[in-house]
């Protein structure tokens, strides 16, 4: 049996590390050590080596894109959503990010989620597009700017609703009746 080399034992997580930072461009450093729980030091070192490789950058807010996102720009509705999946991430089997409204759907226990972003003023909208998609067939967590959005979000499949502030701490929330 062949020795594995340091390459072939990281190369693997480097790729998986790499994918998320083009699926979900302007994350933080504590964001991208949450996908692998327990191995923080493992994913600090990881970042590095892809930093000094040329393959993602660090921009001075401390935000990670990949090689050749020029631009930097970051949806602050998809890093929010970012930590909404972190909240589940020991659970996800797979996770990806997704189109208008929904940022992100990821797998776990079989199930499909969609964490949708409604921010504020855009209500109407995402009601009326989420309507037309009458079954998603999975659940769907509403991420929203304020709680005082909730009760003018209305399609289906809604599981719960949540906020994520400033420093990343998800709140969640349920419609009462």
């Amino acid at each position: 049996m062949p020795v594995k080399t340091r390459a072939d034992l990281y190369g693997r997580e480097a790729t998986e590390l790499l994918r998320i930072i083009s699926m979900y461009p302007g994350l933080t450093e504590k964001q991208l050590c949450r996908f692998y729980p327990g191995r923080e030091d493992v994913t600090k070192n990881l970042l590095a080596h892809l930093r000094r490789q040329g393959r993602a950058r660090q921009t001075d807010s401390g935000r990670y894109f990949p090689y050749g996102n020029d631009k930097a720009e970051t949806d602050p509705g998809m890093v929010r959503a970012a930590w909404v999946l972190l909240d589940f991430i020991d659970k996800a089997e797979y996770h990806s990010s997704s189109d208008f409204p929904v940022k992100i759907v990821f797998f776990s226990g079989g199930e499909l989620y969609e964490i949708i972003h409604a921010a504020a003023g855009q209500e109407a909208l995402v009601t009326h597009a989420l309507h037309q998609d009458r079954d998603s067939g999975g659940r769907r967590i509403v991420l929203v700017d304020d709680p005082g959005q909730i009760p003018f979000l209305e399609f289906p499949g809604i599981t719960g609703f949540c906020t994520v502030d400033a420093a990343g701490n998800v709140s969640y929330y349920k419609k009462s009746s």
